[in-house]
C-alpha cells in the first residue's frame, strides 16, 4: 500500500464510533507483550465478525479517535537484539502473515499500523494464550468458550478466494494483471472488448465482483501480477533462486528473486536455473558428455510442483538453491500425503492453482509428474531424488552424477524403491535385470543388484511380487504399497 492508500485507510478507521473487536487505537507504545496480545485478539475478533483483517493503529487517541501521531517506530523497534516484527511473528501460533507500515499522516504526525489477517481454522495465540476483544478490553479467549467454539467452527475460504486488492475498476485490473499473457498461454484470441476480458477473469475466479467494482483474488495475483510490488501479501511468495559456490552456503555467487506472477515468470525462471547448471563430464553410457548435469524436464516439473503444493498459510517462499553437487527445491508447508507415495497418489491443497498451471502447460497431469522426474533421473544415471520434510517446509533434492560405488547404502535403497515404483506405475515389475540396467551394472555382477534389492526388502520399501516363487533368477518385485 502506498502512503495515500494508508492515509485513506486510517481516515476510514477513525470514523468508527468506537473501538470494536477487530480495531484498536493507541497513542503510544507501552509494551511488546501488549502488542502480541492485541494481534491475537484482533485476528480472532476479525474472524468472528467476518472481517478479512484486524487493525492496530498507533498514533490515534482511543477515546476521541483524534489523530495525534506517535513516537513508536514499529518497523525499527527491537526487543533485545531482535526486530520486534520477527519477535512477535515467532510467538504467534499459527504464524499469521501480519504486515507493519510506518508513514507520516500528511505533516509530522507519524503513524505505525499493524494489518492483521483474520484467524483461520483455529484461534491465534500469543505465547500459548489466545485473546479476544470484548468492547474495548482485551480478554483471554478461554473465558468466552462460545466465542472460541465459533472460531473453530468457521468455514475457511480456500486460498484461491482470498482477496488481495479491492475497490478496483476494470481498467485497474488490466493495469495490475497481465491479461494478455493469460490468453496467450491458453492459446485463446484476445477479446476486442475490455468487458469480455473481465468476464473471462471472473469465470476463472482470478477476480471477483464487489458491488460496482472488482477485487483481485490471491490466485489472480500469484499467477498474473505484472509486479509483486503491487500486492504486499503476495510479494512474500516471490520465488528465490540462490547459486552457491561449492557444496555449502558459505559463499553465494548470485541470487535471483522473482518479481512477477508465476505464470508470467515461469519459463524465464526455468531457463535461468538451467543456465546456472554445469554440463556433465561423466554421465554414463547412455548419454553424450555435453549433456547438462540435470534433465531440464525434471527441473521444470519439480519447480512447478513446489509452486503448486506450497502452503500459502505458512510464512516463507519457494526457494531453489543450487550447489556444486545438488539442487535443493523447497516450499513452505508439509505435504498432505506420505512422501513415499508421491509417485502413485495425488492430493493438492491448491486445486485451482494446480488446474491453471496444468492448462497453461507448466506441469503434468495429476499424478504423472514425479514418475517423469524419476524416469529422466534414471536415464541420466543420477542418484535417487531425496524428499526431506521439516517442521514447516518440504524439500526435494536432485543430486549430480555419482558412480554406484560412490553412493551410500541409503542412496541405493532409495533408488531401488523409486525404480520399483516407476516400473509399477508403468504396469511392469522390477527385476534384477531391470535394476542392473538402472545402475549400469554389468550382467556378471548381478549379485550387486541382488544385495540392493535384499536391503530394500529388509527396510520394508520393496516386496516380492510372488512370495511363493523360489527362483531368484525369475523373481520380480513391487513397492510395499502395491
Amino acid at each position: 500500500m502506498n502512503t495515500q492508500e494508508l492515509i485513506d485507510l486510517v481516515n476510514d478507521l477513525v470514523k468508527k464510533p468506537t473501538e470494536i473487536e477487530w480495531l484498536e487505537f493507541k497513542h503510544n507504545f507501552h509494551s511488546t507483550e501488549e502488542i502480541g496480545e492485541c494481534i491475537s485478539a484482533l485476528s480472532n475478533g476479525a474472524c468472528l465478525q467476518n472481517e478479512r483483517f484486524g487493525y492496530l493503529v498507533f498514533g490515534v487517541q482511543d477515546k476521541t479517535h483524534k489523530i495525534l501521531g506517535t513516537t513508536f517506530k514499529a518497523k525499527s523497534y527491537k526487543k533485545g537484539n531482535e526486530d520486534l516484527e520477527h519477535w512477535l511473528a515467532t510467538r504467534l501460533n499459527p504464524r499469521i502473515d501480519f504486515t507493519v507500515f510506518e508513514f507520516d499522516y500528511y505533516t509530522s504526525k507519524h503513524i505505525s499500523l499493524y494489518i492483521i489477517p483474520a484467524a483461520k481454522i483455529q484461534p491465534v495465540t500469543f505465547l500459548h494464550t489466545a485473546y479476544i476483544r470484548v468492547g474495548s478490553i482485551t480478554r483471554k479467549l478461554r473465558d468466552f468458550p462460545e466465542k472460541e467454539s465459533k472460531i473453530w467452527r468457521r468455514n475457511v475460504a480456500p486460498f484461491e478466494k482470498e482477496i488481495v486488492k479491492s475497490n478496483l475498476k476494470a481498467s485497474d485490473i488490466i493495469k495490475l494483471l497481465s491479461t494478455q499473457n493469460y490468453f496467450d498461454l491458453l492459446k485463446i484470441p484476445y477479446p476486442s472488448k475490455q468487458e469480455n476480458v473481465i468476464e473471462k477473469f471472473l469465470s476463472e475466479n482470478l477476480i471477483v465482483k464487489e458491488k460496482n467494482n472488482y477485487a483481485i483474488t490471491k490466485i489472480g495475483a500469484i499467477l498474473f501480477a505484472k509486479s509483486f510490488d503491487d500486492f504486499e501479501t503476495v510479494k512474500r511468495k516471490s520465488i528465490r533462486v540462490i547459486v552457491y559456490k561449492g557444496k555449502n552456503k558459505v559463499e553465494t555467487e548470485r541470487e535471483q528473486i522473482g518479481g512477477k506472477g508465476y505464470a508470467l515468470g515461469f519459463e524465464g525462471l526455468v531457463d535461468w536455473i538451467n543456465s546456472q547448471l554445469p554440463a556433465n563430464e561423466e554421465i554414463g553410457k547412455a548419454l553424450r558428455k555435453e549433456t547438462r548435469m540435470y534433465p531440464e524436464i525434471a527441473i521444470r516439473e519439480v519447480v512447478a510442483n513446489a509452486l503448486i503444493h506450497q502452503d500459502f498459510s505458512e510464512k516463507g517462499f519457494p526457494m531453489i538453491e543450487i550447489f556444486s553437487d545438488r539442487i535443493e527445491i523447497s516450499n513452505p508447508g508439509i505435504p498432505l500425503i506420505n512422501p513415499d507415495r508421491f509417485i502413485d497418489e495425488y492430493i493438492s491443497r491448491n486445486e485451482k492453482l494446480a488446474d491453471l498451471m496444468r492448462r497453461i502447460g507448466f506441469c503434468e497431469e495429476k499424478g504423472s509428474g514425479l514418475d517423469k522426474v524419476i524416469f529422466y533421473n534414471e536415464l541420466y544415471q543420477l542418484p535417487a531424488i531425496n524428499v526431506i520434510i521439516t517442521e514447516k517446509r518440504t524439500k526435494i533434492i536432485l543430486y549430480s552424477y555419482k558412480k554406484l560405488n560412490e553412493t551410500d547404502k541409503k542412496d541405493k535403497i532409495r533408488a531401488c524403491y523409486q525404480h520399483a515404483c516407476l516400473k509399477y506405475v508403468s504396469n511392469e515389475k522390477m527385476t534384477n535385470q531391470s535394476l542392473r540396467k538402472r545402475f549400469k551394472i554389468d550382467d556378471h555382477n548381478y549379485s550387486i543388484a541382488s544385495r540392493i534389492i535384499r536391503d530394500a526388502i529388509e527396510v520394508g520399501l520393496v516386496k516380492d511380487d510372488d512370495p511363493s516363487n523360489k527362483s531368484r533368477k525369475y523373481a520380480s518385485y513391487i513397492p510395499f504399497w502395491a
